[in-house]
């Protein structure tokens, strides 16, 4: 699958979650997907805690915040 039709799957829009981007034809936000990952949910479980969810949508989720810090500038942080 090309980045292109996985960043398909991710939606933005004003009236769904107050914009955030979501999983299309979901309520699940990119945030709250990467929040599972990092706190150790397997993609198992997420898989078969929401039915309809693919593992091509937590790809998805993946390449949205890798594009999405592509064009981050970090301030150095000065002790």
């Amino acid at each position: 699958m090309t980045d292109q039709e996985l960043l398909q799957r991710i939606t933005l829009n004003p009236q769904v979650m107050t914009g955030k981007p979501v999983v299309r034809g979901t309520r699940l936000t990119v945030e709250y997907i990467l929040n599972l990952l990092a706190h150790d949910t397997s993609i198992a479980d997420i898989l078969e805690e929401y039915e309809g969810l693919t593992e091509s949508d937590i790809k998805a989720c993946f390449l949205f915040a890798q594009k999405s810090l592509e064009s981050t500038y970090f301030m150095p942080m000065v002790a």
